[in-house]
């Protein structure tokens, strides 16, 4: 499968740089699959598409300011460090640069010394492994990091945009530290809209996917089949896996928010008959020809072309149409990325 069949010309003055002033006031496109119809409304409207017992699956994955600035004790020479994942507690896998002069033993300092880190190793593939004093790295990022914001959003680093930043690229329900970049789909909820869903009858479950760098990782080869998908750590809870269950069971649709819950509902989808409390790591890669085992119904986010999310809806709403609904979102002036619209597809 040749990725350039995945690729469309999107305008640079249609990628968000901004949220939208209100969560969900930003547009929704509505794409039915069985009668191949494309509809225009607004997010806060979500309800009006949603039928009594669907099950609304969010990610909780809350980012955490994995970026830090920093030096080198001793020498002074500046560095910015990514962090990745914890590989046990004070132990990160990380991305550093510049990363040519910098050796095993060497020390870092971040935040005026409040988080120092020694280099351990340098890992095959760019990452390297630094050990955090203190060990309780989420008890000084406040104070050093900043928020991973991707690479598209191009702005200045401004205190009022870094603080802005910190609340608006968090979802509402956002509760279990991991992450370097958000969920986005999730963005355009609000606590209100969370309320009227649950009034309709709808009901909601909530898993995790800490979701890493990786999101943002390019295909590099000309053949989608040959990409590799990197591992994100993901868990769902017996109370979640009890919601998803029962409404499989009587029929409702399991309507995912966002490509990461879709990625962990299939993973489950292919490892269990039946959704069950499991944890572990996940690198599927979907892309079309893949069967869809759990999720019915897609809040997402509008993609880059021939990435892997824009790979995973053209899986599950067919390549043609997705091409034809973004095309016709890039006519409409829709807001594209992280901070951009959104589009149900059921």
């Amino acid at each position: 499968m040749q990725l350039d069949d995945f690729t469309f010309t999107l305008p640079a003055a249609l990628i968000a740089q901004h949220p939208a002033a209100c969560r969900d006031q930003s547009r929704l496109m509505v794409v039915d699959r069985a009668q191949r119809r494309i509809t225009h409304d607004r997010f806060a409207n979500l309800g009006a598409y949603m039928q009594a017992g669907d099950v609304l699956v969010v990610n909780d994955t809350k980012v955490i300011p994995a970026r830090l600035h920093g030096h080198k004790v001793g020498t002074g020479g500046k560095v910015e460090v990514l962090l990745l994942h914890e590989v046990q507690t004070g132990v990160w896998d990380v991305l550093l640069k510049p990363a040519a002069k910098v050796r095993r033993g060497m020390v870092l300092a971040f935040g005026h010394g409040v988080l120092q880190a020694e280099i351990l190793e340098r890992r095959p593939g760019g990452t390297m492994v630094l050990a955090f004093t203190p060990a309780d790295v989420y008890s000084v990022l406040e104070q050093c990091g900043e928020v991973p914001l991707p690479p598209y959003i191009k702005r200045d680093a401004s205190v009022a945009h870094h603080t802005a930043d910190l609340q608006r690229y968090q979802t509402v329900y956002a509760s279990h530290p991991g992450a370097v970049a958000a969920p986005t789909a999730g963005l355009h909820f609000t606590p209100a809209l969370l309320d009227q869903l649950a009034q309709q009858g709808i009901q909601r479950a909530a898993i995790t996917l800490h979701v890493g760098w990786g999101t943002f990782q390019p295909i590099r080869t000309g053949m989608v089949e040959q990409h590799q998908m990197p591992h994100e750590f993901y868990r769902v809870t017996a109370s979640a896996a009890a919601t998803i269950a029962a409404g499989r069971a009587a029929g409702q649709r399991v309507v995912a928010v966002g490509t990461t819950a879709t990625r962990t509902l299939e993973t489950l989808g292919q490892q269990q008959t039946e959704i069950m409390a499991c944890s572990g790591w996940s690198n599927l890669f979907i892309y079309p020809g893949y069967r869809f085992q759990v999720v019915n119904a897609l809040v997402t986010n509008f993609h880059l072309p021939g990435s892997t999310l824009f790979l995973l809806v053209c899986a599950f709403a067919g390549r043609e149409l997705m091409l034809e609904a973004y095309h016709t979102a890039i006519a409409a002036g829709y807001r594209f990325y992280s901070y951009g619209d959104a589009m149900l597809i059921q």
